[in-house]
């Protein structure tokens, strides 16, 4: 057990790349502007008070920086923080040992947390309201189940989900602060790229920036990755030149469309189109056809094209839209 525990904290001090390009503090935390005005306010209260942050759930698509945020709330704070998710703790011992290995003032941040199993949960009700945990610990002769209180510092949950939806009213209930991630404009991801360039010693001029945000379907994580790609790509094939033309070589090339559509985005539309008659289908079945599991569909792929208007959610299913029509060169019937 102490194993699995250990392998699931991933400390702040990762060595990969991709955590190098994320801000460490609120003030290079680029968007999210309300968000970061209520979590400063948070901050600076409870740095007057000399007390831990409140428990905060942060929801909304995946790569959208909710790990990043929970790091730089602990940054903030000057507090150490502990990183786990939902379906890395299997049971209520395990939960136990992490929060009580916390210290006072830690964050625990606990990705997918609408994964966690139901007797998890209940470990974590008292944990957060009280600061307290019960350690059962076996039964006496008369059969029933002995067990000790165990005070826990004051800490802060930080929980992150993409479907707050499945999270159960008694865990919701119990933050004091929700928060949800919206997606980025492309001028704020230009300003991404930019910084990022910096951190990985790359000259990208503000066209080639903005040709990269437009494609990256209002997603930092994305934006950094295809920010990779296209260093590669002008490595190659153009002496490391890096301009607005040879981006969008690199990205047609890759399969990002100027919509930032994948192939998976096309597959998916089209599939509603060619094979459904344009809708209404249900999740089920597009999953099915596509070959794709319909949590990644409904978490990953519809997002992007509900908000930006390919598709329409109704009570029968996932419609088409006539903008999707439209940016396949095709008509409506």
């Amino acid at each position: 057990m102490a194993k699995r525990i250990i392998e699931t904290e991933i400390q702040k001090e990762e060595q990969s790349k991709e955590v190098s390009l994320r801000p460490v503090t609120l003030n290079n935390y680029i968007g999210q502007d309300n968000i970061k005005k209520a979590v400063r306010i948070s901050i600076d209260a409870a740095k007057s008070r000399g007390e831990a942050l409140d428990h905060i759930l942060l929801y909304g698509p995946p790569g959208l920086g909710k790990t990043t945020l929970a790091t730089i709330l602990a940054n903030e704070m000057g507090s150490k923080i502990k990183i786990t998710s939902g379906p890395a703790i299997e049971k209520p011992g395990e939960i136990a040992a992490i929060l009580n290995g916390l210290n006072e003032g830690d964050i625990l941040f606990i990705d997918e947390i609408h994964r966690l199993n139901r007797q998890v949960e209940e470990v974590l009700y008292p944990a957060m309201e009280d600061f307290v945990i019960d350690i059962i610990l076996g039964k006496d002769q008369s059969s029933s189940a002995r067990s000790v209180r165990l005070s826990l510092p004051k800490f802060t949950l930080v929980g992150a989900t993409t479907r707050a939806g499945l999270l159960s009213a008694p865990l919701r209930d119990r933050f004091g602060e929700i928060h949800r991630l919206e997606f980025y404009t492309p001028e704020e991801l230009t300003t991404i790229i930019l910084n990022s360039s910096k951190t990985m010693d790359i000259m990208v001029d503000y066209d080639s920036a903005m040709a990269m945000a437009l494609r990256s379907r209002g997603t930092p994580r994305l934006a950094n990755r295809i920010l990779k790609r296209v260093r590669d790509y002008s490595l190659v094939c153009h002496e490391g030149v890096l301009n607005a033309d040879i981006t969008n070589e690199a990205l047609d090339l890759i399969g990002i469309d100027r919509n930032g559509l994948d192939e998976t985005d096309r597959k998916l539309l089209l599939t509603i189109i060619e094979k459904f008659g344009g809708g209404p289908v249900g999740l089920d079945t597009i999953s099915a056809a596509i070959g794709e599991d319909s949590g990644t569909v409904e978490d990953v792929y519809e997002p992007y094209l509900i908000k930006n208007g390919f598709i329409n959610r109704t009570p029968k299913g996932r419609v088409a839209t006539t903008l999707c029509y439209d940016h396949f060169g095709l008509e409506k019937p």
